[in-house]
């Protein structure tokens, strides 16, 4: 489905990232596959996990490359891109997969946990979408792919930082999506479920946790794949601006924020009319507290 297409997936030596890097070769794109190959907390590097993924398709009949540049920094990003433009001569579609974990509760949240967080998952998918809208806008064709969660469009638990990242990627997309549909450039976004080292390294705090975790290790990265190669295929063409969540075999397409009730006074507001008026109108309608298991109750099917 993307037959000689070029896709540049980060954060692709591990769990996701590397499924999906995986797929987009398995279906005919040549891949750049980015990690940094730092641990979790986003501390370090390593060259060995994109080394990896690059044999793996290679040895599977595909093209790859490696890419070993930070999504964090705009002029690493620019090199990430640039990668896929000298190795195959073009770029199609920019998957941003990158992403770092610094779970604390927020009244212990540090500042440093807040930035490194914000600078891998929604600066780095700026940097690297950056970089590749000129190539998009010359060529006008060029789709974006990136990599929400649940924790942003619902709600989590001591990932104040990770969840606000996550949910401005989808502020990310949309606004991508507006100013360059005119180039016939897509932007969509993704949240997937999966059991990877980012989930194994949530804790669980009591037996129902516990069950959810090992029902959530029966889900692999690799049940997300097909949905990314599909967005980065010309039969997605329609489809631009939409935030999809993947549980195992079950896909979802998610809500975005619009109207859900309206009071009027020809008047105008006070503090006491905004309670004795729109509080009773608004109350029922109020979105309630809640965390992605409380909404997504059921095993993943």
């Amino acid at each position: 489905m993307v037959e000689g297409k070029v896709v540049v997936v980060t954060g692709a030596g591990r769990g996701i990232g590397r499924a999906v890097a995986l797929a987009m070769a398995k279906h005919g794109a040549r891949v750049v596959v980015n990690d940094l190959g730092a641990a979790l907390s986003g501390e370090g590097s390593d060259k060995s996990p994109a080394g990896q993924v690059v044999a793996e398709i290679k040895q599977a009949g595909g093209e790859a490359v490696a890419s070993f540049d930070s999504v964090a920094q705009f002029g690493s990003a620019t090199k990430i891109i640039q990668c896929a433009v000298d190795s195959f001569g073009r770029i199609d579609c920019v998957v941003n997969n990158a992403g770092i974990l610094r779970d604390v509760i927020f009244h212990k949240m540090t500042e440093q946990d807040w930035d490194a967080v914000v600078n891998v998952m929604l600066k780095g998918a700026f940097n690297c979408s950056r970089n590749a809208a000129e190539y998009f806008r010359k060529q006008e064709s060029g789709c974006f792919v990136h990599m929400t969660s649940t924790s942003g469009l619902i709600g989590a638990m001591g990932q104040a930082n990770y969840s606000a990242a996550k949910l401005g990627l989808v502020a990310l997309s949309t606004s991508i999506a507006i100013d360059m549909q005119r180039f016939n450039v897509r932007s969509n976004c993704i949240a997937p479920v999966a059991w990877t080292r980012m989930t194994a390294s949530i804790p669980a705090k009591d037996a129902a946790a516990q069950k959810r975790i090992e029902q959530r290790m029966q889900v692999t990265a690799e049940h997300n794949a097909p949905l990314a190669v599909f967005l980065a295929s010309d039969a997605a063409k329609d489809v631009n601006a939409q935030v999809f969540s993947v549980r195992k075999n079950e896909i979802f397409l998610m809500s975005q924020s619009r109207p859900l009730r309206g009071v009027h006074r020809a008047e105008g507001w006070t503090p006491e009319t905004c309670a004795e008026h729109m509080l009773p109108a608004f109350k029922t309608w109020f979105c309630p507290l809640e965390r992605t298991a409380d909404v997504f109750s059921w095993d993943s099917i």
